[in-house]
């Protein structure tokens, strides 16, 4: 087995493995239940952490991995002058939706 990351959280650590398992990687999650030691032990000793199983499949699972890490992000101008960033589909300003 290889660790390919340390996560966050184990929202975004779940997240990555079961985007990876879709990819066609065997991939699990370590630490799930650790965060409740963090005192006794060190606390980024206790973060979840992706693994592979397969090693050979290292490079594209890292590739796809960080793809994943480093999403862009979605950013538009909307006609009433408001930039709208994220996920937004409509602006918070005037409710206009986001042009096609």
């Amino acid at each position: 087995m290889l660790r390919l990351a340390g996560a966050p959280n184990i929202a975004i650590a779940s997240l990555w493995v079961d985007t990876l398992r879709q990819a066609g990687f065997d991939a699990c999650l370590q630490r799930y239940f650790l965060g409740s030691a963090a005192g006794e032990l060190p606390p980024d000793q206790c973060l979840p952490e992706v693994w592979l199983t397969d090693p050979s499949q290292e490079a594209a699972a890292r590739e796809l991995l960080h793809a994943l890490q480093h999403m862009p992000q979605r950013r538009w101008a909307c006609a009433c002058g408001e930039v709208v960033e994220g996920g937004f589909a409509s602006c918070w300003q005037c409710g206009r939706p986001m042009p096609g």
